[in-house]
């Protein structure tokens, strides 16, 4: 899970890229690693959200979205 802290760190690099001082090579290998990390938590928080998802029919009845690989 991603919180807040780590968040906070992957702004706190972003502005600081965009600065005339720019990243570390140390600061790009965080920042890329953090950026994963928070782009695997979006991935698995949709994927779980997705699975909870009930499709309704005209006729009332229920059932999940088809799985796609």
């Amino acid at each position: 899970m991603i919180t807040d802290e780590k968040i906070q760190r992957i702004n706190a690099l972003a502005r600081k890229s965009r600065t005339a001082e720019g990243l570390t090579p140390e600061e790009k290998a965080e920042q890329a690693a953090l950026r994963r990390e928070y782009v695997d938590a979006v991935k698995q928080s949709l994927t779980a959200h997705l699975d909870n998802t009930l499709i309704q029919e005209p006729d009332g009845t229920r059932h999940h979205l088809p799985k796609k690989d």
